[in-house]
């Protein structure tokens, strides 16, 4: 399989349920009640229960991984902009922007709520490519 190349874009979207989300938070061991509390989370700013961000850049990590060739993701930087509240689909896209040499790419990602039409995070990843088996 050939490495992702400059434009390549790939797509992924998870359903975020209240069940996904208290797997989230069991797996990471973050059980801040904003996620978990009906209660606690009504009188936050958000007005109820919303998804961890982490959970909404793990959608992003399935999109890097439709990408062409293995995808290794090196680092990535993000702002969170809207939440993601439990019954929404976060739907991320991935676009690789810049060829950095030695199998690196710069990539533009980016997750919404196509639902709300609203943006819930954006950023750049550092991933390396390479072909699918290669090393063996």
């Amino acid at each position: 399989m050939p490495v992702a190349t400059v434009d390549e874009t790939a797509t992924h979207e998870v359903a975020i349920t209240e069940e996904t989300i208290e797997a989230f938070a069991a797996l990471s061991g973050d059980g801040n009640p904003i996620h978990l509390d009906d209660e606690y989370a009504a009188e936050t700013m958000f007005g109820g229960r919303v998804a961890h961000g982490v959970l909404s850049a793990a959608v992003v990590s399935g999109a890097l991984a439709r990408l062409s060739g293995d995808i290794v993701y090196l680092s990535q930087d993000l702002s969170f902009e809207n939440p993601v509240f439990p019954g929404e689909t976060v739907e991320a896209t991935v676009r690789v922007t810049d060829d950095l040499g030695g199998d690196r790419l710069a990539v533009e990602t980016t997750a919404t709520v196509p639902a709300r039409g609203e943006r819930v995070l954006s950023g750049e990843a550092t991933v390396l490519s390479v072909p699918h088996g290669d090393g063996d």
